[in-house]
Parts: structure tokens; sequence; C-alpha cells
């Protein structure tokens, strides 16, 4: 059965922890990072270890996903979100991938700083893959075998300036300025048998209480075994390596229709991506400083839950 760790601050210690209700167990592991960790102990090992018992109150919750690690995401992933990007799902025939900086991740309660030239401040709530070993040459990943390639799971808040990621086209500039990245709090470690619960984990994402976004992974199109058979092909990964899996419908954005589309291709650019931004910034969705963003991955039966994220929208 899984078991949440947690990367705490502890009187001034930076330290791993197993979470249970209001309190937590500090464990004796000696790992700074979290390939570290993943490479040293199972979940198993981690489950069964003893340490002393504090409240959760007296630590300070970490992001169990340490910034020495790659950041990798896939884009428009759920069918209804490719439908509000303005992106045909029956068409599409190939995996969006992107990275965002590691230096925006950040722990869960963290509040999100919206940089003073962002007006079109979006979120984008994920279930991140937390990876278990090293790739260096391309594999074959099965859902059978996902287990021998996926340690765990976590929560990723995709934090998006979509006045720089689509007027400039810059997805890793508009996904990557520090604080978009919240991941956490619980890093969900995985057992045998565990690997059913990936496709059938339910996401949330509320604004201020109201419901934004909402689906289950069971949605996903391009699933995460295809997935890291896919990347493999293409580059290195490391254990502790974060892959974020995309993000359900119900995101701020709002892709111009067809028709509006083709008209805006026969305009000069600036004047294009005036017109989007002056027409995005009319939609109420995007998120203004003192906003709250809570989000929740978990599976009906209980068995997996990975936390609860909190992030009060900033100003810089």
């Amino acid at each position: 059965m899984a078991v949440n760790i947690a990367r705490i601050d502890y009187q001034g210690n930076t330290q791993w922890g197993r979470p249970s209700g209001e309190s937590i167990t500090l464990l004796p592991i000696p790992c700074s990072t979290t390939g570290e960790l993943i490479s040293a102990y199972s979940a198993d090992e981690l489950k069964s270890m003893n340490g002393p018992e504090v409240t959760l109150s007296h630590v300070k919750i970490l992001s169990p996903v340490t910034t020495n690690q790659q950041f990798v995401c896939q884009g428009a992933n759920y069918r209804q979100h490719m439908i509000e990007s303005g992106v045909d799902p029956d068409a599409k025939s190939f995996n969006m991938i992107f990275t965002k900086a590691a230096s925006c991740i950040c722990p869960a309660d963290s509040p999100v700083i919206r940089p003073r030239h962002v007006k079109l401040l979006d979120y984008e709530v994920e279930l991140g893959l937390v990876l278990k070993q090293t790739i260096e040459s391309a594999i074959e990943v099965s859902p059978e075998s996902i287990l021998d390639y996926v340690a765990g799971l976590v929560i990723v808040n995709d934090y998006s300036a979509r006045d720089i990621q689509i007027p400039q086209m810059q997805f890793y500039k508009g996904k990557s300025f520090r604080t978009f990245g919240p991941v956490g709090p619980w890093l969900c470690l995985l057992e045998p048998g565990d690997d059913a619960y990936l496709l059938n984990l339910d996401l949330e994402l509320k604004v201020d209480g109201e419901i934004r976004q909402r689906d289950n992974t069971s949605n996903l199109v391009f699933q995460p075994a295809e997935t890291l058979t896919e990347l493999s092909g293409v580059q290195d990964f490391a254990p502790g390596d974060l892959l974020a899996t995309g993000t359900p419908a119900g995101c701020a954005l709002a892709a111009p229709s067809p028709r509006v589309q083709r008209l805006m291709g026969l305009i000069p650019e600036q004047t294009k991506w005036r017109l989007f931004v002056n027409a995005q910034s009319k939609r109420t969705q995007y998120l203004q400083p003192g906003q709250t963003v809570t989000t929740t991955i978990r599976s009906q039966c209980g068995s997996i839950d990975l936390g609860t994220q909190t992030n009060r929208v900033v100003a810089e």
C-alpha cells in the first residue's frame, strides 16, 4: 500500500517525515535530494521506519521534489482541455512536451507571486509523476511495468502567464517565473499493485471555493507508459525527476474561435496580440491578488491522497 512522505523544515533542519493526521513521524534519513531518497529507500522501508513524532503545526512543509531535479511537462493532455485550447483532439496525433525551470518549484502552501508585467495569470492542476530510476536510452514502458519507472505521485500546479506564453510563443518563460510550480505537500510512494490508481485519480481545483477544474486521470489522452516510452527516446532522466501529466478543462484561458483565428492571421503581429490580450483581460477567471487557489488529487476510495495545496495570489 502507498505511503506519503514529506520533506520538512523542523527547528531549522531539513529532513524527511511520514505524515499521519495532525502529526508527523521524523525519519532518520540523511538524503538531501528527492533522487537520493528514492534511490536509497523503498516505500515499504519508509512505511516501517520509526522516529520521534511531532505535530504538523511545528514543522514547515517543503516541496518533496528538490530543485536539482528536472521538471518536464505534458500540455493539452485531457480531451476537453484540448478543445478549450483550440485543438481538435481527433486531429492531434502528437504528445506536447515542454519544460519548466526547476527554480519555480516551491512548497505546496507558497504564495504565488504575479509579476508586475503579467495580467493573465492562470492555474493548472496536474498529477506529477516522480521517476524511479535512471533512463539513458530508449525503452518500452507498458502499463504493467510502469511502477518500474514511476516511484511516486505529487500534486503540481502549473501556473502560467498567458500574456507571455501565447503572444511570445514562450512556454518555458511564461510558465517558469519563481513560485509558478508548487509541488506537494506529500510525495506518495507507490508499491506493487498501486499501478491501477494512476488512471483513476480525481483532480480538483477551486478558486476562492469555486470549482474551476474537476476531472479524473482516466481521461488522460497520452498515458504515463506511452509518454515515458516516447520521452526515453529523446532525453535522459534521473531518479526524482518530475513529469507533470497535463491539466483538465476549466483554465482561465479561452482560445479564440476558428473564425476569429483566421481573421487574426490577416492582421499585423503586434495588433493581433494586443487584441488577444485585451480580449483575455475581460475574462474574470484569471487570477487576481488576494485570491486563493486550492487543489487536491485523491482516489475515490481514499487509499491515495496527495494532500491539499493552498496558494494565495500576491502581487509582486
